[in-house]
């Protein structure tokens, strides 16, 4: 049994609330629109702005209120165990452009900072990705020369700030981390002050690519007609080069909480181990104070116990940061490319106008930055070095990755038939706050019973391809284990790929 841990929200976004946009209320015409206000969608529309060009940016939310606002804020070109792979699967130079983007999204992100004067706790850290058991130090000190060869700062060592022994580090120098949200809203207002428009509660549900221009159709009937268009949704919310089939998604936990006597550590940490554990500390109040965010227990959306995770990764906190005591809490969702490289440029093969960024694999701050140069490029009608390395259009990888996509779309099919096999809940059975997936007159129904004991029913079908939802009691949210989609218990969608609500139902 575990206890229920209050989760908390994000700390990013409890920090730095920021205005509230308007939401699009008229039929507009512009040169790019860009749908999604997560860090990809909102460096995108900020380099076309500065190119000249007249963008609007749509967002079905609030700007960084997605993904982007729950992220962990490292902003590294060390993602855990990459270039050894890279350097075996796309050869030497896959991996130093792989560096070298990442990097050069860093340095941007680093400059815009000096030049807009932004106040969002940037620091510069080294990262490392650390084991315990000696089992992986040979993959590290393999992943330590990749790095190095690809054109990092990188080294194997044994030494970290870390309270705890460790058998081998990777570490990669002059890295960051810093405060998202505080980033993006101050490019957000620089963008709106250079023209660019930016509408939340603008839920976009159709695209027109045929001709040209393209045009998009918002939930609430409006029109964006734009020569060109950007899907920086985290997980596309339109499928045209089936997407859908290279992408898994990833839940993980975050806990948080003042270090109190425990030691900052200085440095950004993560372990393939334990399933995973990330590790950093940003400013946190007055006197020199730092909050400890650690980040780990991953699993798919719609699975397991996360109340028990909540707990599980508490407990690691406070074991191994003695003094410290997580009093934050919250969920992230991230999208793994099967051939681990993100999927950023053209959207499909016959694309001319239609651009997509995703597949982000956890590093989506460096990703999203190195996504709005790149495809910035390519809208502008400027060369770029890595454009090939993150075309979605690359066969040869599609043949490479096929073991993994199969892997993914087994699990998908599992779920799509196996999960209507299970035996129906029960709604006498079902406490306040919980939720449950029942049959009704031959139908699947999800119920969830609120804390006052009233009942609550939508139908259990996911509308993005009717997968069954499940119930994640910590976060009182319904689930799609497919595709990642996730929903309020009113049915509202909270995330995509859905752009649909659950209907509701009667019991």
């Amino acid at each position: 049994m575990h206890t229920q841990r209050n989760v908390t929200g994000s700390y990013w976004l409890r920090t730095a609330p920021g205005p509230d946009r308007p939401a699009l209320s008229e039929d507009i015409d512009v040169d790019v629109a860009v749908v999604g206000a997560g860090i990809a969608g909102l460096s995108t529309a900020y380099e076309l702005a500065r190119a000249g060009l007249g963008v609007a940016v749509l967002e079905a939310g609030r700007v960084a209120a997605g993904v982007t606002g729950y992220t962990t804020a490292k902003l590294t070109a060390q993602h855990t165990l990459v270039y050894d792979r890279l350097r075996r699967t796309r050869g030497p130079e896959g991996a130093r452009l792989y560096a070298r983007s990442q990097s050069e999204a860093i340095e941007h992100a680093a400059a815009l900072v000096d030049e807009l004067g932004i106040d969002c706790e940037w620091e510069t850290r080294d990262a490392y990705t650390y084991v315990r058991g000696r089992a992986r130090v040979d993959e590290l000190r393999a992943e330590a020369e990749a790095a190095r060869n690809a054109g990092l700062p990188a080294s194997f060592t044994m030494e970290t700030g870390l309270p705890f022994p460790v058998a081998g580090a990777v570490r990669v120098t002059g890295q960051a981390q810093f405060h998202p949200v505080k980033y993006l809203r101050a490019i957000t207002d620089d963008l709106v002050a250079r023209g660019g428009r930016v509408y939340e509660g603008t839920r976009v549900v159709g695209l027109q690519e045929g001709g040209e221009p393209c045009r998009l159709t918002t939930e609430s009937g409006h029109t964006v007609t734009a020569r060109d268009v950007v899907i920086a949704t985290h997980y596309p919310v339109f499928d045209r080069a089936l997407l859908f089939a290279r992408l898994s998604p990833r839940r993980e936990l975050v806990v948080a909480g003042p270090l109190n006597d425990a030691p900052d550590p200085e440095g950004m940490y993560i372990t393939p181990e334990e399933n995973t554990r990330s590790v950093r500390t940003a400013p946190y109040g007055a006197d020199g104070q730092r909050l400890l965010v650690v980040t780990g227990e991953h699993f798919t959306p719609g699975t397991g116990d996360v109340g028990a995770g909540f707990d599980t990764l508490a407990r690691w906190a406070e074991e191994h940061f003695p003094g410290m005591s997580p009093d934050q809490a919250w969920a992230t969702q991230d999208n793994d490319a099967t051939d681990t490289v993100p999927l950023v440029g053209p959207f499909h093969p016959g694309a001319r106008h239609t651009y997509v960024a995703t597949g982000f694999g956890g590093w989506g701050l460096s990703g999203g930055i190195m996504a709005g140069l790149l495809l910035t490029s390519l809208i502008t009608g400027r060369d770029c070095p890595w454009r090939e390395l993150y075309d979605p259009r690359r066969l040869k990888s599609v043949v490479r990755e096929a073991p993994s996509l199969l892997k993914t779309q087994a699990e998908v099919a599992r779920h799509l038939v196996g999960d209507r096999l299970k035996p129906p809940g029960s709604v006498d059975d079902l406490e306040p706050g919980d939720g449950t997936v029942v049959r009704v007159d031959g139908r699947r129904v999800a119920v969830h019973r609120d804390d006052e004991g009233n009942l609550h029913a939508v139908s259990a079908r996911c509308t993005h391809l009717g997968c069954l939802v499940s119930f994640n009691r910590a976060e009182r949210a319904w689930e799609c284990p497919c595709h990642g989609s996730r929903f309020a218990v009113d049915g509202t969608v909270i995330q995509g790929p859905a752009v649909r609500p659950l209907e509701p139902r009667d019991l």
